[in-house]
């Protein structure tokens, strides 16, 4: 049995058709938390709806048409983010729980210092017995400041959390091998690790969230290589969770991407979902890319060709092989200016460490 889980629940399980937010299903998810709590599992939930909740809430108010899509988005999220939070809070308290709320913006975890701040505060909420609700603070994340979505955020939280699996609750069972409206399509029940599913992914997105098969299947892939069990399952089901988790027997269709056998340190559990926090990029020459996606070596600057961005040292930057391609990211010794100094002189102290570099569908994870 999984000791700790994150389990994010996305807008379209959260809403009725019309947009409000459904109680009903609220309260059954949160009964089955609280099941799970006392079955001895801690649990994390990554909840949406926030936005869809206040749209709901302001949508006969005259003061909140003909807004731009930003200020729409930030007057939705202020008052459904009250409106969400409260509303956990007193099913939560119907268990004798209490629950607590976690904003976060990609601007909180896209440092070392800020992502292990934030990670504290989750470990001692758990630690005192509170269930955290992470969701993304849509009041000041705009444009790129955003993260895709909340899948990328409940990756990133599952891996932060040191969770055993993450469980991404959507409105349809899992990944299908083509349409799940059509009779011919089946259900994907397991993926090994390594996997390519691509061929079956359509690139298309929820009614409500921000994201889509694409993106869950993006994260589930990255997270699995990472040793966390990732289960896409219909949070619209009854007692999907506690059948996932708790039920010896029949258990909901679902798709479980089964954990690689690794073991993963925390400072790279973080550098893998920093990609979008990149600051800038180093442009490598072929023999530089090569080492790099071999795994195990560190990127050195001989290889450097040019400079990209204006970032400090220990920023997250890419690294770009010749062709244009990303082939890592990581954590940088260099700021951008030493990094031009540098370029292609030998001798020098590595750009990045093969400790702090990430190369994307490269199983380079493994503690030494």
């Amino acid at each position: 049995m999984y000791k700790r889980i994150t389990v994010k629940i996305g807008s379209n399980v959260l809403t009725r058709r019309d947009g409000t937010l459904d109680f009903t299903r609220m309260s059954a998810i949160v009964d089955q938390v609280a099941a799970l709590r006392h079955a001895g599992i801690e649990v994390v939930v990554i909840s949406s709806g926030a936005v869809a909740s206040g749209r709901s809430e302001l949508r006969r108010s005259t003061d909140a048409a003909g807004l731009d899509d930003v200020s729409a988005r930030q007057l939705f999220s202020a008052v459904g983010q009250a409106k969400l939070i409260n509303r956990y809070f007193e099913l939560f308290r119907d268990h004798n729980m209490v629950c607590g709320q976690v904003l976060t913006t990609k601007e909180n975890l896209a440092t070392r210092r800020h992502y292990l701040n934030q990670q504290h505060c989750i470990a001692v909420m758990m630690h005192s017995g509170v269930v955290p609700i992470v969701n993304e603070n849509d009041t000041v994340s705009v444009t790129e400041l955003m993260f895709t979505d909340n899948d990328e955020l409940s990756g990133l939280i599952a891996t932060m959390t040191n969770s055993d699996a993450l469980i991404i609750l959507s409105n349809i069972d899992g990944i299908y091998t083509g349409d799940p409206a059509l009779p011919e399509s089946e259900l994907i029940a397991i993926v090994e690790p390594g996997a390519d599913l691509s061929e079956h992914i359509a690139s298309t997105r929820s009614s409500m969230g921000r994201g889509g098969m694409t993106t869950k299947y993006r994260i589930a892939r990255k997270v699995a290589t990472e040793g966390i069990a990732v289960v896409i399952a219909n949070g619209k089901r009854d007692g999907v969770l506690t059948g996932l988790l708790l039920s010896d027997t029949s258990t909901p269709p679902h798709t479980l991407f089964k954990p690689a056998d690794t073991r993963v340190s925390g400072m790279r559990k973080w550098i893998a979902h920093s990609d979008t926090f990149a600051k800038g990029a180093l442009h490598v020459d072929a023999g530089a890319a090569a080492a790099v996606r071999s795994g195990g070596n560190s990127l050195l600057a001989v290889g450097l060709t040019a400079v990209e961005g204006d970032f400090d040292r220990d920023d997250i930057v890419s690294v770009i092989a010749p062709d244009g391609s990303t082939v890592a990211w990581g954590r940088t010794a260099y700021s951008a200016d030493e990094a031009r100094e540098a370029a292609g002189r030998p001798g020098m102290a590595p750009l990045i460490h093969a400790d702090y570099l990430y190369v994307d569908e490269n199983d380079l994870f493994r503690d030494r």
